[in-house]
């Protein structure tokens, strides 16, 4: 056999829609942690500067902050790890691997572990569903921030008064982000407007934004995972039932 036809062979064992959803998998854990991480401190110092004056008012979310940073660097080690596996289990089951590899066998063993890959990411799937929508609360928050503050400016550049657009408000407080006892928890009319002129206010939104994106690019690497893993283990099975064990 040349060194052609080893080449092609080669290339032709590679799992691509695994190596595919291998590359955006990391891709999008690499933005979402990142990319959450810096914009969960970013919110702590937008929030308590502009929102809570007072220190306990703001204790809570401190704290969740901190937690969830930790959370973060677990799951970037977890799916590290977990897209490696699944990268292998699709070197493994693939038909090409057969046909290069004469002495390659499907085991009950194989099988069994191809299962375990499908339930496991079904489940981190599911779960990450969840974790996709939670990230789109702060993009909304911002969102509406953005569009109330452009609402101020043409209201400004349109009306002598301050009194008619100093009633626009964002509060924190309807998203969670405060308790309702915290004061100010609000902020309105042309204070609004200056907030949203801030760099910590854009920083923080693009930062948010790409954590969005990064989230929804991982989504869709895990569904990619999971039609690999299932069609792998539809071909261990029917290896099975051929008797090649």
């Amino acid at each position: 056999m040349g060194c052609y036809d080893c080449c092609i062979r080669c290339i032709g064992a590679v799992p691509y829609p695994s190596l595919v959803a291998t590359l955006l998998f990391y891709a999008g854990m690499a933005l979402f942690c990142g990319c959450g991480h810096e914009a969960l401190t970013q919110t702590e110092v937008l929030v308590e500067t502009y929102f809570a004056r007072n220190v306990q008012d703001f204790a809570v979310m401190a704290s969740f902050i901190k937690y969830f940073q930790y959370v973060i660097y677990g799951l970037a080690s977890f799916f590290f790890l977990y897209g490696i596996l699944l990268l292998a289990e699709g070197f493994y089951a693939t038909s090409a691997v057969k046909q290069t590899f004469g002495e390659f066998r499907s085991t009950q063993c194989g099988r069994c572990l191809s299962l375990t890959f499908i339930i496991v990411t079904y489940i981190l799937a599911f779960i990450w569903l969840a974790v996709f929508a939670v990230t789109a609360i702060p993009v909304f928050f911002l969102f509406n921030m953005e569009q109330t503050c452009h609402n101020i400016n043409i209201l400004a550049e349109t009306t002598p008064s301050i009194n008619q657009h100093g009633w626009i408000c964002m509060d924190a407080r309807q998203y969670g982000l405060l308790p309702w006892n915290a004061m100010p928890g609000k902020a309105c009319g042309m204070t609004l407007a200056s907030i949203c002129k801030t760099s910590e206010f854009y920083v923080t939104y693009d930062l948010y934004i790409a954590a969005f994106a990064g989230a929804g690019i991982t989504l869709l690497a895990l569904f990619l995972y999971m039609v690999a893993t299932t069609y792998n283990y539809a071909v261990l099975r029917f290896l099975g039932r051929k008797g090649i064990r």
